[in-house]
């Protein structure tokens, strides 16, 4: 018997752990893979040049949390202001793009902003709604409809508003106009700065609490059974344990458990994430991308972001070369129709048309596939959420991180999620 355990060694599982251990407990944590990390993991490219660092989906920190900054700033870090820009057609305009048209032709800008100052208002029913009526429908159907397709897999019609927080910016007339007339405008990012670990990938800020708790890696969790307390590894172990935080995506912990009622497991069995085709490309020259980060809105290029790990620290590539990753979305809404070839072959090309590289620049393409990415807010799926999560916490389990939580959480949310999971199993 264990009293304390933890289901997934992501930031979350283990700041489970290590706010037990805060309290003068011992939690364990059973994670699948190798080694912890999850999502804040990384892996590394072999190349002529020398070896280039990639972590598993963008990255980069600008928490606020007292709990977090102790924890990550105990890592030497890099701080980046948080500038990115968009391609547009044949276009690159600074972040965001409504506050930045200068570029664009008159006529353009003309009809793009007599849709915002004509924005209708009424009942919000949808994310499209909420875009028409913050943007204007020009604004809307040119930049974050497109988006939104890209990245959610889904029209912005059958996403619902509750995720949104800061996450997208507010039309401001007055800041619009700004941007139309000039290309001196401020920085609106909901950040002042980004931080990154100067060695050792993203991974490098959760590293303290790794170092502080009890993992134990290669145990994929295959049964859990709530009334007796018992957990079925795939190895063939079996633990008892007292109390239980489960990071594991929650629509799979519930096909864990034999106990589940036929209600719970057909709201489960809703809860859909995005898969992420990361396409990670190492240059021989230095300083490809135009930016730290970048938005793709040309439907023609596959990805909806990219962004320069090289950029975040140097150490993530060679003495005088460079590197960019892009993400490539699907899910069971939009499932994946291009081969691994096709998906590098599109990227590739996608360079050429942005003007950032051309293919002799190119010193390996590498593919990686995420089975989960972010958490889909289709319409009415937090009602189905909070139906599967309050059953989960009456069999005695805490649920902690983006996908136990089943929710839209950056690392620095994640970690304060485990933190309060941990508080609440472990006491």
């Amino acid at each position: 018997m264990i009293d304390n355990i933890v289901l997934g060694g992501g930031i979350a599982g283990v700041a489970a752990a290590y706010q037990a251990k805060q309290r003068g407990k011992h939690a364990v944590v059973y994670e699948a893979r190798e080694r912890p990390g999850g999502l804040l993991d990384n892996f590394t490219v072999q190349s002529e040049r020398g070896e280039f660092r990639f972590d598993t989906a963008v990255h980069l920190s600008f928490a606020e949390e007292r709990e977090v900054r102790e924890v990550f700033d105990r890592s030497p870090y890099n701080t980046h202001e948080p500038e990115a820009v968009n391609w547009d057609r044949d276009l690159w305009l600074r972040h965001p793009v409504q506050n930045n048209m200068h570029p664009l032709p008159t006529q353009e800008k003309v009809e793009l902003i007599a849709g915002l100052a004509e924005a209708p208002q009424g009942e919000i029913r949808n994310y499209r709604d909420w875009l028409v009526q913050q943007y204007g429908e020009p604004i809307a159907a040119r930049w974050p409809m497109v988006y939104t397709e890209k990245y959610w897999t889904l029209p912005a019609e059958q996403l619902g508003t509750d995720w949104i927080g800061q996450r997208v910016r507010r039309a401001d007339l007055r800041e619009v106009l700004t941007g139309a007339f000039t290309e001196d405008t401020p920085n609106a990012f909901y950040a002042r700065e980004m931080r990154y670990p100067k060695e050792g990938g993203y991974r490098a800020f959760m590293e303290p609490m790794v170092k502080e708790v009890e993992i134990v890696p290669g145990h994929r969790a295959v049964e859990v059974d709530a009334p007796s307390r018992t957990v079925r590894f795939a190895n063939g172990q079996t633990v008892q344990y007292r109390n239980m935080v489960s990071s594991l995506p929650l629509p799979v912990l519930i096909g864990l458990m034999p106990n589940a009622p036929d209600a719970v497991r057909a709201d489960a069995e809703t809860l859909f994430a995005t898969v992420v085709d990361l396409i990670s490309i190492g240059f021989n020259r230095p300083q490809v991308s135009p930016t730290l980060w970048f938005y793709i809105y040309d439907r023609e290029i596959l990805a909806a972001r990219g962004y320069a790990p090289s950029w975040k620290a140097e150490s993530n590539a060679p003495p005088g070369c460079s590197s960019l990753q892009f993400e490539i979305y699907s899910s069971v809404k939009q499932p994946q129709t291009h081969s691994v070839e096709a998906l590098k072959a599109n990227t590739v090309e996608g360079l050429r048309r942005m003007g950032l590289a051309v293919e002799q620049d190119l010193l390996f393409v590498h593919h990686m596939r995420l089975p989960y990415g972010n958490v889909v807010f289709d319409l009415g799926m937090e009602a189905r959420r909070d139906r599967v999560r309050a059953w989960v916490e009456s069999q005695g389990i805490q649920v902690a991180g983006r996908f136990g939580e089943w929710a839209y959480l950056w690392s620095n949310q994640s970690m304060m999620s485990g933190l309060r999971a941990g508080e609440a199993a472990f006491g």
